[in-house]
């Protein structure tokens, strides 16, 4: 019976994140009610990918860093998903420790509307223009995160869909939560949070 109110409490409050519902794609957690535990009682990196954006692929030419008028960004869409995601955070009780982001506009934006804190964190910053990096800045991540990570909190990190990738094997949707431990020099994914409608 309490798992029956727990998973349900778990898909009440994942409703307020995107597209109406949140499904759980659970890797070794067995269900989503465990899934939720496990984050409640900290301990974990998340990777979120930045909420969506308008319309487009990577940055225009010549975008600059510094200048967020020249890059994609968050669509109103995203920018609501990004909000929502906090919500369901706190109604879910999932503590959140540090909260780190690509120095991206797209992805601080996503933090700080989801959280209301952000560090940059140019380790995750997105290397889809040169994917040569690519292996140099996961390892750059490994290495830094149990100097940032929190006893009894979860580890936050906002970044792109190509940096997700080097560090998980997963390729998530624009606002997809990749749950995972730090195992040895790797990050071991323990779930998924994935808004309805997106392809896995």
């Amino acid at each position: 019976m309490q798992m029956l109110r727990i998973r349900a409490a778990w898909l009440l409050a994942a409703a307020v994140w995107c597209c109406g519902t949140v499904q759980a794609q659970d890797r070794g957690t067995g269900s989503d009610a465990e899934l939720l535990r496990a984050l409640r009682s900290g301990g974990h990196v998340i990777l979120i990918r930045h909420a969506s954006t308008v319309p487009g692929i990577g940055d225009p030419a010549g975008f600059v860093l510094t200048d967020c008028a020249t890059q994609r960004n968050l669509s109103e869409a995203g920018r609501a998903e990004a909000g929502r995601i906090g919500t369901t955070f706190k109604a879910e009780r999932i503590p959140v420790g540090r909260v780190l982001s690509s120095r991206w506009c797209r992805c601080l934006d996503t933090a700080r509307l989801a959280f209301g804190k952000v560090s940059p964190w140019p380790a995750l910053d997105s290397h889809f223009d040169n994917p040569a990096d690519g292996a140099a800045q996961a390892a750059a991540v490994i290495s830094g995160i149990a100097e940032r990570e929190t006893a009894g909190e979860n580890l936050v990190l906002v970044t792109h869909q190509v940096n997700i990738s080097a560090l998980t094997g997963v390729s998530p949707a624009q606002g997809e939560a990749v749950v995972t431990r730090l195992t040895g020099k790797s990050l071991r994914v323990v779930g998924r949070l994935r808004p309805a409608g997106t392809s896995q």
